[in-house]
């Protein structure tokens, strides 16, 4: 395939002033004739099937680009864009708990995390303070953490299902002055409050019962009621370039890394999936993802706080409830996990699954052999599949419903969203060079590594990293696009077609996904040393039918096949609560889908 240059790109131009109707002139179809002739056929056929696509994502990035800039020239942050849409629409409904019934308007939402605000500066804590935030997903949550930002404080959000050691250690890292748990998670904080040091503050949201007494705590929701909700009086110089808060990824290696989230990122994910799929202020989107998660609290909530959308919230997806869901709150779009829709097509055919209002679906992980069947079943119009991370400079998306992508770059334009597939040596991900040392572009269907260029004067293309120095050394490569330049190291393999459209192929180091979450082989290793007294473990990800394919090694090969190893295996039967040889029939059920791990 001849690679796109300068005269292909002039050609482009050309055809795309065909398709979009505007008027040719006689040189225009001699040139054209000229460069077929000379071979460019080949090109001309990616410009015939792929300039409207380009062009719309052409748009998408400029308007996000454009509004960027605005609100940068501005000095805008995340909450000072809020408080424009709660005077727009004040008793509009901006988040809505599924679990509970509650409904919150725009201006219930503003007084809350004002209140939020207002607390914190009196209690002391100053711009630039964080806070650990361990809760449960409801609008509380959202109140919280916007709050803090109304402040100058940054939240860190943690993972309601730490425990133990990763849980103190996120805590740790962090370098949180306070720590706001629910009632729910009261059990855990008390299980580690020994381990938390006397100078952490904690405050918990909602009751405290003796069996939840968590030494040295004060109840939120009292203090609460007596603060003002008032805007601050002397809100902090912020712009978008600041922090606004921490997620923590689930580290492919080691244990969990605090990823930085200044305001202008919040933005541009959620700008970016805004325009990208066309949502409107009257869309009503069900979110039941984790808001500790980008996923969950910018993609979903974004759509909210920016641009004044009704966001439906549960904690915890349940397939049963989905559909009925959907229908009570009117729901327009839909957030998913892969997951999420395998676990729904498992359900039996019901009346609900078919009378609601669901257009588009968003999310990840929506694996090609099920695409269409959760589209027709469901009567789902579009599937906005994309591919991200929290800290990422080169999220790209599906803008129009070609299965099984997880989005494109451009084959007539390709730098003007300057990422790129390199090729790497797939069993130790190591960056393959040239004879200049420069990395080397993938051709048309060979996997490589996902790299974007860094530019920290552009708010598209910065690469802010981790809280942890060392972790955003190890994410950066040099000498990739060209000498000297600087790029961002996803850690996954993909793979492009020959129109640009990009498919999720792998995941590098030591990871698994489980439920919704990369769950790092470093994590299980501790745990399951802790428990055998310190014994040497080795925890390794195998390729399971139905599920992700992890690490290349000489384990991963043998699988969990009895037949492949002298080692016993185990697996855990959720039914009856704890592990149980794995057999050969018990293996050849799994493999035949007879058997749900």
């Amino acid at each position: 395939m001849r690679a796109p240059g300068a005269g292909s790109a002039s050609v482009a131009s050309l055809v795309l002033l065909w398709l979009l109707g505007l008027p040719w002139t006689w040189s225009t179809a001699v040139a054209l004739g000229v460069y077929v002739g000379g071979g460019g056929w080949r090109f001309l056929r990616i410009v015939c099937k792929t300039a409207r696509r380009d062009l719309f994502g052409l748009i998408v990035l400029m308007r996000v680009r454009l509004e960027l800039r605005w609100h940068q020239r501005a000095h805008h942050t995340i909450p000072q864009i809020f408080q424009e849409v709660v005077r727009r629409q004040p008793e509009h409904l901006a988040l809505v708990d599924a679990g509970s019934g509650a409904c919150w308007t725009f201006a219930q939402l503003d007084a809350y995390s004002n209140a939020v605000a207002n607390l914190f500066c009196q209690l002391g804590y100053t711009p630039g303070d964080v806070v650990a935030i361990f809760l449960e997903g409801r609008p509380e949550f959202v109140g919280l953490w916007l709050g803090l930002a109304k402040a100058g404080m940054e939240a860190a959000l943690l993972n309601v299902n730490l425990r133990r050691e990763p849980l103190v250690f996120c805590l740790g890292t962090s370098g949180a002055k306070a720590l706001v748990f629910g009632r729910e998670l009261a059990a855990v904080v008390a299980e580690v409050s020994g381990q938390l040091g006397k100078s952490l503050v904690k405050f918990c949201s909602g009751d405290l019962g003796p069996e939840g007494f968590v030494p040295d705590t004060q109840l939120l929701d009292p203090l609460l009621k007596e603060a003002s909700t008032a805007p601050l009086a002397q809100p902090p110089g912020k712009g978008m370039d600041d922090r606004l808060l921490y997620i923590y990824t689930s580290g492919t290696t080691g244990l969990p890394k605090a990823a930085i989230v200044v305001h202008s990122r919040y933005y541009r994910i959620a700008a970016f999936a805004h325009h990208s799929y066309s949502m409107q202020t009257a869309d009503v989107l069900y979110d039941c993802l984790p808001l500790y998660h980008s996923a969950g609290n910018i993609i979903g909530v974004g759509q909210c706080l920016i641009y004044g959308l009704t966001v439906v919230l549960r904690k915890k997806f349940s397939a049963s409830r989905f559909w009925d869901d959907c229908i009570k709150y009117n729901c327009t779009v839909v957030q998913y996990i892969g997951e999420i829709c395998r676990y729904l097509l498992k359900q039996p055919v019901s009346e609900a699954e078919g009378r609601h209002r669901v257009r588009l679906a968003v999310g990840n992980g929506l694996r090609p052999a099920i695409w269409e069947e959760f589209t027709e079943r469901f009567g789902v119009r579009q599937v906005g599949e994309f591919y991200g991370a929290t800290e990422c400079n080169c999220s790209i998306a599906n803008m129009d419903g070609k299965v099984g992508s997880c989005g494109f770059n451009s084959r007539i334009l390709p730098n003007v969203y300057p990422i790129r597939l390199v090729k790497v040596n797939e069993d130790t991900m190591e960056l393959l060079r040239d004879a200049q040392g420069l990395c080397i572009p993938c051709q048309a269907g060979e996997p490589g590594l996902l790299v974007g260029q860094i530019n920290q004067q552009d708010p598209l293309r910065r690469f802010d990293g981790y809280i942890s120095e060392s972790a955003t050394s190890r994410k950066i490569a040099h000498s990739v696009f060209r000498k000297g330049d600087s790029a961002y190291l996803s850690g996954d393999v993909l793979v492009m077609d020959d129109l640009g459209y990009m498919y999720f192929r792998d995941r590098s180091g030591d990871t698994f996904r489980w439920r919704g979450e990369n769950v790092s082989t470093t994590e299980v290793e501790g745990v399951l040393s802790r428990l055998l007294g310190q014994t040497d473990v080795a925890v390794y990800g195998v390729a399971v039918p139905g599920t992700f394919k992890i690490q290349k090694t000489r384990l991963q090969h043998e699988g969990f096949d009895p037949r492949q190893t002298s080692d016993r295996l185990f697996f855990l039967d959720l039914k009856q609560g704890h592990y149980l040889p794995l057999d050969q029939g018990v293996y050849t059920r799994i493999c035949s889908g007879a058997f749900s791990l």
